[in-house]
């Protein structure tokens, strides 16, 4: 049980840290420059992505549900709750929607190519 919890633990921290290089990444070659955007960004991401690895790491254990069945709500769940912080809150968010599903795609594909080439 104890390697399970360090495993879990071991996989919000690392998540979240590429999460976080990766979407703050992406808010500059977006061509973002606002500082107070990029905080929100991080802060957001900060929110959003504990909940979704932790539920997505509960779900593939205590449930017969397909990986993809559980991906994508979650996935959802962070791109509605992210572009509705970036309309309510960000300075220069002229599509916040947008930017949500793009920034979540681009952090999401390159952390399915990074485990496709074991690096992770």
């Amino acid at each position: 049980m104890i390697i399970i919890i360090q495993n879990l633990l071991f996989s919000l921290a690392l998540s979240l840290a590429l999460t976080l290089i990766l979407e703050s990444g992406f808010f500059f070659i977006a061509g973002k420059r606002n500082k107070k955007d990029l905080l929100l960004v991080l802060l957001v991401n900060v929110i959003t992505n504990p909940i979704v690895v932790l539920f997505y790491h509960l779900s593939v254990m205590f449930t017969d549900l397909h990986r993809v069945i559980i991906i994508i709500p979650l996935e959802l769940f962070a791109i509605i709750c992210e572009g509705w912080y970036y309309k309510k809150y960000g300075m220069d968010f002229k599509r916040p929607f947008l930017f949500a599903i793009s920034a979540n795609v681009f952090s999401y594909g390159v952390g399915l190519i990074l485990q496709l080439l074991n690096i992770f």
